[in-house]
């Protein structure tokens, strides 16, 4: 295996240490922040320490790194009120704040090359109809467990429970969430597969 240069890991996570420094300093809602952003910690916690003994590919740190700045905006405004997406629908005369479906997108987008990544590096799996298949079930299980982890949240914690659903009065908003994963999970391998392949077979030859 290539031997990876530290440098774009570490850019990376000094980017997104700042963002989620930034995030949790006067947040809207603090438990709701807590709430949005702990998948970051949590990746952070596993990245960091497994870096040298499964480094993953520079398409995929980048990845990583764009969807934990999203999901700290998202912590630090609550997703229905990110400022420049309030512009949008005011400008637009749209019916809501459409950054929460942007976030359910990237839910799909990036957990897909991370799973396709994995699946391939670790399994007998290999580029084809399977791992798409795989990698887009993953996503889509990995999305219908996050909404169920919200309405958990919504049950426990009355208080944050509104920001942190987000559904901003629509009764379809978990339906959507799953299904703009869903084709976040499919967008990603069409688009990036080749390419991913390509920075795999770098990073292990």
């Amino acid at each position: 295996m290539t031997r990876q240069s530290p440098v774009i890991p570490l850019a990376l996570l000094g980017l997104v240490l700042l963002a989620l420094t930034w995030s949790g300093i006067g947040p809207t809602d603090r438990l709701t922040w807590f709430m949005e952003t702990v998948p970051v910690m949590i990746g952070i916690a596993i990245l960091v320490p497994t870096w040298r003994r499964f480094p993953l590919t520079p398409l995929t740190y980048y990845l990583l790194a764009v969807h934990a700045v999203i999901l700290v905006i998202g912590g630090h405004y609550t997703y229905a009120e990110v400022p420049w997406f309030n512009d949008l629908r005011d400008h637009y005369d749209l019916s809501r704040n459409y950054f929460d479906r942007l976030g359910h997108f990237a839910q799909g987008f990036v957990p897909a090359i991370l799973a396709r990544e994995i699946l391939i590096r670790n399994t007998c799996l290999k580029n084809g109809p399977w791992l798409f298949l795989y990698v887009t079930s993953f996503c889509l299980a990995f999305s219908a467990f996050y909404e169920m982890l919200e309405w958990w949240a919504a049950i426990f914690s009355e208080t944050g429970a509104e920001a942190f659903l987000g559904t901003q009065g629509d009764v379809w908003d978990t339906q959507w969430d799953m299904f703009l994963a869903l084709i976040g999970a499919m967008l990603g391998q069409i688009i990036l597969g080749p390419y991913h392949n390509r920075q795999i077979a770098a990073l292990e030859n």
